[in-house]
């Protein structure tokens, strides 16, 4: 078994050589397992003696062979990232010198710091709770900067104080309401239910803006989907190609060359984007072409937006036919933008007159139809603008609690039915205690989220998916 009380290490840099690696020790013993294999620079200078936050230059040896010169920074408890003595040694970034400094740690009292250990014990000191440390591991994982913020801000607490704050207020009330239960026969009543009506109605409505952001929070947390759908031959791989300015997707003048998703992910301005090229849409006997044809259908299904290509040749029917039949399988969560392309093969003002937004009844206010030429790259700032539009920015901006996390967004999910009980149960008059049960399962699934409330099993499941060495 595992100890909590063991001296744990392991190489906190990316595997392979680089210039200089990490390798960080946790627990009572980091230091005096260090003196062992140290010699410093300066002759009578013990790092026991040593002021915490100080850095120290000198070797690594075994027996009477040095190993490397390197310099050591001394963490001293409570003021840490693990609330632990810790110790980091900087060496030399050969993936043997790395080994040889790891093998002389085990060697002298250490153990090998299994995944997120040194993470989860900053939670278990209290350093942290579980949603900010979770935070660290989207942090290490961010690939925008929009993830990097939302990771920030979580790992800074934002979102714990949010959840914190509305457990206290909803502890006073159910102290109050279980208070009245022990005066049953009194028929007394501490708990003003018009202050706790308020309450109640104001965590409902918090609880439900914090459920709906999750479907932003995922997507910046994974990249935002964008399905590429329309007829054969409209330019979709080509607009693919030029998005992400490398031949990705095959393009050929011949009808159905794509017949898989093809996907890649690019990032516009801090804001990634998961762009999903798929089979053209048309009657075809190839059955293969076919099944292209039926994940283009999964896709859209699937896409937080949605780009229609169509050709500026196209006449009129077949574009508003293909925009209805696309509106028709999109909900009320999911963005168009239709994309007129080929526009350098076709008269200018022509273009701008025929395909203004007023002229698609189709259209909703949130849809947007610009056209450009994939294949001579015109317009293309037009095209990203319009997909930045569909993201809310200003929540970001504005450093907004985004839920980002799948575990948190279902204890959410769950709070908020249990406070939609307990909203009922008021304007009906039910029991104080029937309440208080109500209110006990948004507390418990709220404390779930930061871990005031935490199984072993739900730990483990959470830290074996950070890296080793953090």
């Amino acid at each position: 078994m595992l100890s909590e009380k063991d001296t744990i290490c392991a190489i906190s840099t990316a595997q392979g050589m680089g210039a200089i690696a990490v390798i960080r020790l946790s627990g009572d013993q980091s230091i005096a397992i260090c003196e062992k294999i140290f010699r410093p620079a300066k002759a009578n200078k013990s790092l026991a003696s040593q002021k915490a936050n100080t850095i120290h230059f000198g070797s690594i040896y075994n027996g009477d062979k040095d190993i490397d010169e390197v310099l050591i920074s001394i963490f001293k408890a409570p003021h840490s990232f693990t609330g632990e003595e810790i110790v980091e040694i900087a060496c030399h970034g050969a993936p043997y010198i790395q080994q040889q400094v790891l093998q002389l740690l085990t060697k002298n009292g250490a153990r090998l710091a299994t995944a997120g250990e040194f993470t989860q014990r900053a939670f278990l000191n209290g350093k942290m709770d579980l949603s900010q440390a979770e935070a660290v591991a989207d942090l290490i994982a961010s690939r925008s900067e929009a993830a990097r913020r939302v990771a920030l801000q979580q790992m800074r607490g934002g979102f714990s104080n949010e959840l914190v704050n509305l457990r206290m207020q909803l502890l006073n009330f159910i102290s109050l309401i279980e208070l009245e239960l022990d005066f049953s026969e009194e028929d007394v009543e501490f708990a003003n239910r018009t202050e706790l009506t308020k309450l109640v109605d104001e965590i409902a409505t918090l609880l439900k803006k914090l459920v709906n952001s999750f479907s932003l929070g995922n997507a910046i947390k994974n990249g935002i989907p964008v399905a590429i759908v329309g007829h054969t031959n409209a330019g979709k791989s080509t607009l693919l190609n030029t998005l992400l300015q490398e031949e990705r997707a095959i393009v050929s003048d011949i009808h159905g060359t794509t017949r898989d998703v093809i996907e890649d992910t690019i990032n516009i301005e801090g804001i990634g984007f998961r762009f999903i090229d798929t089979a053209g849409i048309r009657a075809t006997k190839d059955e293969i072409e076919n099944l292209g044809i039926e994940r283009t259908y999964d896709k859209i299904s699937k896409a937080t937006i949605v780009l229609l290509m169509l050709d500026v040749n196209d006449p009129d029917e077949k574009i508003h036919d293909a925009i209805s039949d696309v509106k028709k399988r999109l909900d009320e969560h999911q963005q168009l933008i239709v994309v007129i392309n080929k526009t350098d093969l076709a008269d200018d003002s022509a273009t701008t007159d025929r395909f203004s937004k007023d002229s698609f009844k189709e259209l909703s206010g949130t849809d947007a139809i610009v056209p450009i030429s994939a294949k001579k790259q015109l317009n293309i700032d037009a095209l990203t603008d319009a997909l930045l539009k569909t993201v809310n920015l200003s929540a970001i901006d504005n450093d907004e609690v985004i839920v980002t996390n799948v575990r948190h967004y279902e204890a959410l999910q769950k709070s908020y039915e249990a406070i939609q009980r307990v909203v009922d149960g008021l304007q009906s008059g039910i029991s104080g205690d029937f309440l208080a049960q109500d209110i006990r399962e948004v507390l418990h699934f709220l404390g779930e989220i930061t871990g005031q409330i935490n199984t072993d099993e739900v730990l483990g499941n959470i830290f074996k998916n950070f890296c080793i060495g953090k």
